[in-house]
């Protein structure tokens, strides 16, 4: 007997989202009056000092050339990773020899931690935001290749068939047959790509750049400003979630249009 998992309705998940980031700043509350008796710096870490100098640091646009900055990073990162991604995920899914002659240097490559790649990354392209662009694009690139590989693997053998028999140049089987079948698994590999580029742009972005949210941590760091670090944090945790559901919500968009479930 097969039991079905009842999913929550659109006002309940949004409900319970709230219940939970509720917890969230009751646990950071508590934690900071834990702290605060040992160590009294940590008050100036309270969730009120944060939310204050948040609203304070958007009302003078304080953040904002900071916030475009990292964001134009991201999207640049992305479209490189797309542009390179796709292409060789398209080539290894349709060729067993490449994808067999690929599959272990790939998986040995995406093993490294892409911060390891920092030191080489400065001295080949020096202080500012090409060593940032290499790193956040050798991230994503990855999870873009893996994903469009299995898309291709996945097309149905039928349509590649009916497709020839037509007589369609290479051109079209990839604009009316490839691109469309693969679509979905790309989108899966945007969204892993945004949440790893999201987490290393942080540590990227202190590599001697002089704007941009890492910079800004270490600048308040620097100033002792903890409550517009904390602040630069929850920023950070708001755009990082804002960028997924926006990955997500493109996901389900093309999943209604392609009638799947």
């Amino acid at each position: 007997m097969n039991a079905r998992i009842a999913v929550p309705r659109s006002s309940t998940r949004i409900a319970l989202g709230l219940i939970g980031l509720g917890a969230l700043l009751a646990l950071w509350s508590v934690g900071i009056r834990l702290l605060r008796d040992d160590t009294p710096m940590a008050a100036n870490l309270a969730p009120a000092d944060a939310f204050r100098s948040l609203w304070e640091l958007i009302a003078d646009n304080e953040l904002t050339r900071h916030t475009l900055t990292s964001l134009r990073r991201v999207l640049v990162s992305l479209a490189a990773a797309l542009i390179l991604g796709v292409p060789i995920g398209v080539a290894v899914g349709s060729s067993h020899t490449l994808d067999a002659a690929t599959s272990a240097p790939f998986q040995f490559l995406r093993m490294i931690s892409p911060l390891s790649w920092m030191p080489i990354a400065v001295m080949a392209f020096g202080i500012g935001d090409m060593p940032i662009y290499f790193l956040l694009t050798i991230t994503a690139v990855w999870p873009i290749i893996l994903n469009t590989a299995a898309g291709v693997r996945q097309l149905d053998p039928g349509w590649l068939l009916l497709g020839r028999s037509l007589c369609a140049t290479r051109g079209e089987m990839l604009r009316r047959i490839v691109v469309p079948g693969i679509l979905g698994h790309v989108l899966t590999g945007v969204r892993v790509a945004i949440g790893m580029i999201w987490i290393l742009l942080i540590p990227c972005e202190m590599l001697g750049v002089s704007s941009g949210l890492g910079y800004f941590i270490l600048d308040t760091r620097d100033r002792l400003a903890y409550s517009e670090l904390m602040a630069a944090i929850l920023l950070i945790g708001a755009l990082g979630f804002l960028l997924d559901g926006a990955a997500q919500w493109l996901h389900r968009r093309w999943a209604r249009g392609s009638g799947e479930a």
